[in-house]
C-alpha cells in the first residue's frame, strides 16, 4: 500500500460521512405542517362562506350553522378536514415535545379537540333565525337530537383546546420564554370568554365565539410552526432523542 493510499484510508476514516435524512423527522416535519394549516383552512373556509351565503348574519349566527343547507357539505366537510388536520397535528407535537412539560396532556388535548370537530362535522345544527334563507326569525322550537349533539361535540372541542392552550403555558413558561407562555393563556382565555359570552346569550355572541375559536386555534397553529422551525434548525439533536 503507498504512502497516497494510506493517507486516503485515513482521511475516509477521520472525515464525519453524510447521514441520510431520519424518515421519522420528515414524517413529524409533515405532521407540524398539518397542525400549521388548520387555522388558515378552517378559518378561510368558514368566513369565505360567512360572508357570501345568502341569509348568514356573523352577529347571529354560529359559523356551525354553516353546516345547514344545500351548501351545508362544505362546512361539514371543513370540520371533518380541520379534525384530520388536527389529530396529525397533535401527533406531530406529541413527538417534538416528548419529555418536556405539558408534553404529554397538550397533544392528548389536542387529539380530543380533533374528535370534536369529526363529531361536531357529522351531526349537524338546526336551521334558525332566518338561516338558511327562508327560515323563519327566531330560534327554533325545539332542538333535534343531532344539533344536541353538535353542541356536545363542541363544547368537548372547545374545552379541550382551551385547556391545551393554558398546558402550552405551562410548557413555555418551564422553558422560559415567558412571551409565549402569556401568548399561550391569552389565546386560551380569548375562546373561553367568546365562548361564555355565546353561551350566555350575550349581544353578538356568535361574533365572540368565532374570533376565540380563531385566536385560540391561530396560537397552535404558530405553537406548531415554531416547532417545525427548531425541528429543521436542529435535526441532529432530533436524529438522537429518537434512537
Amino acid at each position: 500500500m503507498t504512502a497516497t493510499q494510506d493517507t486516503t484510508q485515513i482521511s475516509t476514516q477521520i472525515t464525519p460521512q453524510p447521514t441520510a435524512p431520519h424518515p421519522m423527522r420528515g414524517s413529524t416535519r409533515a405532521l407540524l405542517t398539518c397542525a400549521v394549516l388548520t387555522t388558515p383552512v378552517f378559518g378561510v373556509v368558514s368566513l369565505t362562506q360567512a360572508f357570501t351565503r345568502e341569509g348568514f348574519d356573523l352577529l347571529r349566527h354560529p359559523l356551525s350553522m354553516l353546516s345547514t343547507g344545500d351548501l351545508g357539505w362544505l362546512q361539514i366537510g371543513n370540520f371533518w378536514i380541520t379534525a384530520l388536520l388536527t389529530v396529525a397535528g397533535a401527533i406531530g407535537l406529541r413527538r417534538v415535545m416528548r419529555g418536556t412539560p405539558g408534553g404529554t396532556w397538550a397533544p392528548r388535548l389536542l387529539l380530543v379537540e380533533g374528535a370534536g370537530l369529526a363529531a361536531a362535522g357529522a351531526f349537524s345544527m338546526d336551521p334558525g333565525d332566518g338561516f338558511p334563507a327562508g327560515t323563519p326569525l327566531g330560534a327554533p322550537a325545539g332542538m333535534s337530537w343531532h344539533a344536541m349533539l353538535h353542541m356536545a361535540a363542541g363544547s368537548v372541542a372547545f374545552t379541550a383546546l382551551i385547556a391545551a392552550c393554558f398546558v402550552l403555558g405551562r410548557h413555555f413558561a418551564r422553558a422560559g420564554r415567558a412571551g409565549h407562555a402569556v401568548a399561550s393563556r391569552l389565546g386560551g382565555l380569548a375562546l373561553l370568554l367568546g365562548n361564555g359570552w355565546a353561551m350566555s346569550g350575550g349581544r353578538a355572541g356568535s361574533l365572540t365565539l368565532c374570533v376565540g375559536v380563531l385566536v385560540a386555534m391561530a396560537w397552535v397553529s404558530v405553537v406548531a410552526a415554531a416547532k417545525r422551525a427548531d425541528l429543521m434548525g436542529d435535526a441532529g439533536a432530533f436524529d438522537t432523542a429518537r434512537r
